[in-house]
């Protein structure tokens, strides 16, 4: 794939990080959720020039559906020629399971 991408972010994945955001300032560290809500949209906006750098999700292995680790968060996209969505942003712990 060459040239840029553009990426956008589905809902679920907007309220994942406003979920992100949310844990931290009950938590008393706001700053922490707010940081790393930033962090993550920053990796995410690294795929406009490098749309295929994340690994296919090991649960599901579609060559659309990909995932960029950072640490403790799997950044989930699908990419589907020069448009990336990031569709979940979950704990790396997690499993994802098909539906």
């Amino acid at each position: 794939m060459s040239g840029k991408a553009t990426v956008s972010f589905s809902a679920s994945a907007v309220e994942d990080l406003d979920d992100i955001i949310r844990h931290y300032s009950e938590s008393g560290a706001p700053e922490t959720g707010s940081r790393l809500a930033a962090e993550i949209i920053s990796q995410a906006e690294r795929l406009t020039h490098f749309p295929e750098s994340g690994r296919s999700v090991p649960e599901f292995d579609l060559d659309y559906l990909r995932e960029i680790i950072y640490p403790p968060f799997r950044i989930v996209y699908r990419c589907d020629n020069k448009r990336i969505r990031v569709i979940r942003v979950w704990r790396s712990e997690r499993i994802l399971k098909l539906p």
